[in-house]
């Protein structure tokens, strides 16, 4: 069984909008959870984290664009994208309780081309 699961990946035009899902096995109310990123040929970065306090922190490229939030009693992380560009493609990954030794989802691909 995954430990996280994404969904809500897709094709999009440039300008359009995207949401995120993550939704996990165990319960997440005391983890950071974060989305992140992974463009070809690139190292994976960090788009947004939520602290189990609801304290956003976005990277400034996403900034005013997206919006990270969380259903603890549904055990699930949402990340809204509006304004989407094309440098947005990449593979999402959702991460519970930090990088250093957290868990990680399979990843859903978001893509944005016209």
């Amino acid at each position: 069984q995954e430990h996280l699961v994404e969904s809500g990946g897709g094709v999009v035009q440039p300008g359009g909008s995207l949401r995120l899902s993550c939704v996990a096995s165990a319960v997440i109310n005391f983890d950071i959870m974060g989305w992140y990123r992974q463009a070809p040929g690139k190292e994976r970065e960090m788009v947004a984290t939520i602290s189990n306090r609801n304290i956003a922190n976005y990277d400034d490229r996403v900034k005013g664009r997206f919006t990270i939030s969380r259903d603890n009693a549904r055990k699930t992380v949402f990340l809204q994208m509006d304004s989407l560009r094309p440098e947005d493609t990449a593979v999402y990954y959702c991460n519970q309780g930090g990088t250093r030794a957290g868990y990680w989802g399979q990843g859903t691909q978001v893509t944005v081309s016209s």
